[in-house]
């Protein structure tokens, strides 16, 4: 991936008129531009770092919730159902979906927050390091300490969540959703896919399915073990 994006690095220095960005890749060689001889952390390898971390947050963490998503929608009918009402009271026969179309579905946003809580795909989150000696109860954390913080306890913990072990928005419904790194790109993504599936189709568990597994393939970024899905087409917008 490293020599895909210093690939393209080449091919935008190549093509790009400095002061007259196209996208993040020309702004962030402006940047290295101006401040080329003040000492700045805008450098090449930082940017080359920079686009990798898009790429992962953008593709691994949104295509594993969506994954994730279509798997407690197969095995929960009631909730697909229901966001298809929401989707088509809403739409009602416009070609396409906007994001601002998000603020009138409170339901599928409580079932998209859901799903980023049951795929927990980034379960010990990004590392932390303590900037200062920190005391946390009992214990003494000095300056420059790691810290993993353990996210799949919290998106799980008991008293804290409605229906902390088992698929359902009603955990969202009367709660502010969870915010997390990336949350506008990934808010944004998550909401155009799903809307767009779930208006034209209806996903079903196969018939010689199997056992539904919600196990996790463990990771950095954590996955949905792969399943089988069914997809019949609906005969109509509210069908």
């Amino acid at each position: 991936m490293k020599e895909h994006i210093k690939k393209v690095v080449t091919k935008h220095k190549s093509s790009r008129v400095a002061g007259e960005p196209r996208d993040l890749l020309d702004c962030y060689l402006d940047q290295i531009d101006k401040t080329a001889d003040g000492g700045s952390t805008f450098n090449h390898t930082q940017m080359v770092s920079l686009l990798l971390d898009l790429f992962l947050a953008g593709t691994d963490k949104t295509s594993n919730t969506l994954r994730s998503a279509m798997l407690h929608l197969m095995t929960n009918q009631h909730v697909q159902d229901r966001c298809h009402r929401e989707i088509a009271d809403v739409l009602e026969g416009r070609a396409d979906a906007s994001f601002e179309d998000r603020h009138a579905m409170p339901y599928v946003q409580a079932t998209i927050h859901e799903a980023q809580r049951m795929s927990d795909t980034v379960p010990l989150s990004v590392f932390h390091t303590t900037c200062s000696d920190t005391q946390l109860y009992s214990y003494q954390l000095p300056h420059g300490t790691m810290v993993i913080p353990n996210l799949s306890s919290v998106l799980h913990e008991e008293g804290q969540w409605k229906f902390p072990h088992e698929f359902n928005p009603e955990n969202f419904l009367k709660r502010g959703p969870c915010v997390c790194l990336g949350e506008g790109l990934a808010r944004m993504e998550l909401f155009l896919v799903l809307v767009t599936l779930l208006r034209r189709f209806r996903f079903v568990w196969p018939e010689d399915g199997g056992v539904p597994d919600f196990s996790f393939i463990f990771g950095g970024i954590q996955s949905q073990k792969p399943c089988r899905l069914g997809v019949r087409l609906r005969s109509s917008e509210r069908g």
